[in-house]
């Protein structure tokens, strides 16, 4: 019986473990199914970021369901990924981040945005590793143009490094991200790849065979 009992302990203890690594892998892989549904929101818009935009520049980050509060003092919180893109034209696999941040003002209620912010260069993410960086502060944003045909975005310059779009039942909504702190969320990262990866490796590859990835791709390419 004792040796019996010796077996199946570690048995149960891997069992265990598989089933705790995958169920933290199914709350990353809706987090991609979720920022993959922003963009379809996005494109089904009115007025919806230009395609030359996404076209141009080189990193995404999405963040779902930002939660933006506040009383007098706010806050911001929120879960997302982010994307670069490799030398052929196509995206890399995405990286899990988190953006906090607070404000100053009169303001009161609750507010969840779904929030896309759009990069000039991908270095800017890649430099990031596995530390994180302050928008406004270590790099500047502004309020992305709008509208459906390429040339939409001909009045603007695009030199923005970063242009922020954020979205509230179905209407632009204006969030101001200056000062929110960008950090790559590492447990969220060795969750879904299995193995801890700095944000440098995960942005070098396009492999992941991951159907809620490659859903996220797709979508992507069509915005």
């Amino acid at each position: 019986m004792k040796t019996l009992k010796l077996f199946i302990l570690p048995v149960l203890l891997s069992a265990f473990i598989v089933l705790a690594s995958a169920t933290d892998a199914g709350k990353e892989t809706e987090r991609i199914h979720n920022a993959a549904n922003v963009l379809k929101a996005f494109g089904k818009m009115k007025e919806s970021i230009p395609h030359q935009l996404i076209t141009d520049y080189q990193g995404v980050v999405i963040i779902p369901n930002l939660i933006n509060a506040g009383f007098v003092v706010g806050g911001k919180r929120g879960r997302g990924i982010a994307m670069v893109k490799l030398a052929d034209g196509k995206w890399s696999d995405p990286v899990f981040i988190t953006l906090t941040g607070g404000s100053l003002g009169l303001q009161i209620g609750v507010q969840s945005v779904d929030m896309i912010l759009v990069f000039r260069h991908k270095g800017v993410l890649a430099k990031v590793k596995n530390g994180d960086f302050t928008i406004g502060g270590d790099i500047s944003a502004a309020a992305g143009p709008v509208g459906r045909s390429s040339t939409a975005s001909t009045d603007y310059k695009l030199e923005a490094e970063v242009y922020s779009y954020s979205r509230s039942r179905g209407l632009f909504a204006g969030v101001t991200i200056h000062g929110s702190n960008l950090a790559i969320d590492k447990s969220a990262n060795a969750a879904f790849y299995g193995k801890e990866l700095s944000s440098s490796e995960i942005f070098e590859t396009g492999k992941s065979t991951n159907e809620a990835v490659g859903v996220l791709r797709t979508t992507l390419g069509a915005l």
